[in-house]
C-alpha cells in the first residue's frame, strides 16, 4: 500500500459478528461480563470504561471509521489473563474484538460493541542473537519493531510503510521489502504463542502442531488469540529508498517505466510500489522505491529516476527511515479492495491509470478525498520461498496484488464507494483476462479484501482443510464471536 505522505485512508463497513447465540446479548449483560473480567484478571491487566483515555485509545483505529463504541475495553498484560478473558467471553457468548496495531480496514474486524480486547500491553521486542529470531508482541506497529532491532543491526520482514500493525499483517500474509528474497512475512514465522479458544496456552510451530501452524499463517484470528510472534531476523545496515512523485504530465513516461521494471527486473533486491492517485482534481503518481543495500545496482532504477518529478526523498538511510519516508496519516472514511494479475504489462498499468482518473472524476461529487491504485510487482517465484499455508492457496504461480484504496468523507456515501471498488476491481480483472492472463478466479489478498469477499476467492482449495482445523480447535465457535473472515 503506497500513498503520498499527505494522504488519508479509511475502511469498509460491515456489521460486527455475534455468532454462537440466536439472540445477541444485551448491553447490560456486556457490562456484567466487563465486571467479571475486571474481578478475574491479575494486576498486570486492566478494564476501562467510556470516558477514560485508555477506553478511547483502545477503541481507536488507524482510520476513524473503523471505530466502534464497546461496552468496555480490556488491556490484558499476560497470556494467562488472555486465557481468562477468552474463557469468560466464550462461556457468556459475548461479542468481542481483538485489536493489535489497529490498522484494519474493515469495520468490525478488530472492533465491537461488546468487549474490546486491546493488545497494547504486549509490546516487547526481544532479539535472540543465537537463534537469529525476534519475539514480537502483537500490540506493536512495525515502526516500533524496526526501531527496537536497529541497534542490533538486524531487521525482520514486516510492513513497508509507516503505521502498519504487526498482528493482522502477519496473520493475513505480509508482502514486505524482502518478499522477492524470502517470501511473505508469514513465511518467516518460526513460532506463535497462542491462547486457544478453550483457554489453553500453547507454542505453535511447524512440528508441534502443523495444522494450526498452517492455519495461523494467513488464517487471521480463527484459531485463538496470538500473544507472541517469533520471526526470523536478517542482518542489515543502511539501505536505499524513499518516495518519488510525478505529475500528470509525466503519466505516459511513468506508465512505460513502471511496466518495463515490472516485466524485466530480475534483481531480487530491487522493488517498487507505484501508487496512481487522484486527489484535488488531478492525477499524481507516487512511487516508493527500495533497494536492499546502500546503493542500487547500476541501471535497475534508471528509467524511473530519469523522469522529471515533483518531489523526491530517496536516499541511503536506515531501513526504518525508508519505511517512515512513506508515512500515511489516519482519518476519513474509506476502504481497500484488491484485484489480482500475473504481470503488470503496459496495458495493465494503462488500465490502472484510466481507472484512477475515471473514478476520481466520477466520485468527486460523492465526497471523494482519494482514489488510489497501488501496483505491487514482484518476481514470479515469490511463493516458492515458504511452505504451504492458509494464504496463498496456490504457490506455483506468481499472482500479484493491485491494492485499490478509496477514501471519502460522508458516511452516506459508504455504499457508493464500496460498489465502485468492486466494479473497478472487476474491470481490471477483465482487462487482464482479455490480454491472456488466467486470473478470473485468481486468489485475492486477504489483507486488502473487502469484508464481504467470498472465502473461496481468498483461500481456494485450502478452505475445506481450514474449516476442519477450525472445527477441531474451536468446536464451540468462540472465535466466531469476534469479527473477521470466518471459516
Amino acid at each position: 500500500m503506497v500513498w503520498k505522505i499527505s494522504t488519508l485512508v479509511a475502511l469498509a463497513t460491515v456489521l460486527p459478528l455475534t455468532l454462537g447465540t440466536s439472540v445477541p446479548p444485551s448491553s447490560s449483560s456486556f457490562q456484567q461480563v466487563c465486571s467479571k473480567i475486571q474481578r478475574a484478571v491479575s494486576s498486570a491487566s486492566a478494564v476501562y470504561y467510556p470516558g477514560s483515555a485508555n477506553y478511547t485509545a483502545d477503541n481507536a483505529h488507524w482510520v476513524e471509521s473503523s471505530d466502534q463504541a464497546s461496552a468496555c475495553t480490556v488491556e490484558p498484560g499476560t497470556a494467562a489473563d488472555v486465557s481468562i478473558i477468552l474463557q469468560l467471553l466464550g462461556s457468556t457468548k459475548t461479542p468481542f474484538g481483538v485489536k493489535g496495531g489497529g490498522h484494519i480496514t474493515n469495520v468490525g474486524f478488530s472492533s465491537t460493541t461488546g468487549v474490546q480486547i486491546a493488545m497494547t500491553r504486549f509490546s516487547s521486542v526481544i532479539y535472540n542473537q543465537k537463534a537469529q529470531t525476534a519475539d514480537i508482541g502483537p500490540g506493536l506497529i512495525w515502526d516500533e519493531v524496526y526501531a527496537a532491532l536497529e541497534p542490533h543491526g538486524v531487521i525482520v520482514a514486516g510492513g513497508r510503510v509507516s503505521g502498519v500493525g504487526v498482528a493482522g499483517f502477519t496473520l493475513g500474509g505480509g508482502y514486505n521489502w524482502l518478499t522477492n528474497q524470502i517470501g511473505l512475512t508469514l513465511d518467516t514465522v518460526s513460532a506463535f504463542e497462542l491462547v486457544k479458544p478453550n483457554g489453553q496456552i500453547v507454542t505453535v510451530t511447524a512440528t508441534s502442531n502443523p495444522d494450526i501452524f498452517f492455519g495461523l499463517r494467513g488464517g487471521f484470528n480463527n484459531f485463538g488469540i496470538v500473544t507472541k510472534f517469533t520471526l526470523k531476523t536478517f542482518k542489515r545496515g543502511n539501505v536505499w529508498g524513499g518516495v518519488i512523485g510525478y505529475g500528470s504530465d509525466q503519466a505516459p513516461a511513468v506508465q512505460a517505466a513502471i511496466a518495463r521494471f515490472a516485466t524485466t527486473n530480475t534483481d531480487p533486491k530491487a522493488q517498487i510500489i507505484p501508487a496512481c492517485n487522484f486527489m484535488n482534481g488531478s492525477l499524481q503518481i507516487d512511487n516508493i522505491m527500495y533497494y536492499d543495500g546502500p546503493t542500487p545496482a547500476p541501471g535497475v532504477f534508471d528509467d524511473l529516476l530519469s523522469i522529471p518529478n515533483v518531489f523526491n526523498n530517496v536516499s541511503t538511510r536506515s531501513f526504518l527511515a525508508v519505511v517512515q519516508a512513506a508515512a500515511i496519516p489516519a482519518g476519513a472514511r474509506g476502504a481497500f479492495h484488491v484485484a489480482t494479475v500475473l504481470e503488470f504489462t503496459p496495458t495493465i498499468v494503462g488500465a490502472i491509470l484510466n481507472e484512477t482518473t475515471f473514478w476520481g472524476k466520477k466520485l468527486a461529487n460523492d465526497g471523494a478525498f482519494l482514489i488510489s491504485y497501488n501496483i505491487e510487482p514482484f518476481l514470479p517465484n515469490i511463493y516458492s520461498h515458504g511452505a504451504p499455508s492458509a494464504y496463498p492457496p496456490v504457490r506455483n504461480a506468481g499472482y500479484l496484488p493491485i491494492n485499490l484504496n478509496f477514501a471519502w468523507t460522508p458516511a452516506k456515501s459508504d455504499t457508493i464507494f464500496q460498489t465502485a471498488l468492486k466494479e473497478s476491481a472487476q474491470q481490471l480483472t477483465n482487462v487482464a483476462v482479455h490480454t491472456g492472463q488466467a486470473v478470473s478466479q485468481a486468489p485475492l489478498y486477504t489483507n486488502y479484501a473487502l469484508a464481504d469477499t467470498p472465502l473461496q476467492r481468498m483461500y481456494g482449495n485450502n478452505l475445506p482443510r481450514l474449516r476442519t482445523i477450525k472445527a477441531q480447535v474451536d468446536p464451540n465457535n468462540v472465535m466466531g464471536l469476534a469479527g473477521g473472515f470466518k471459516f
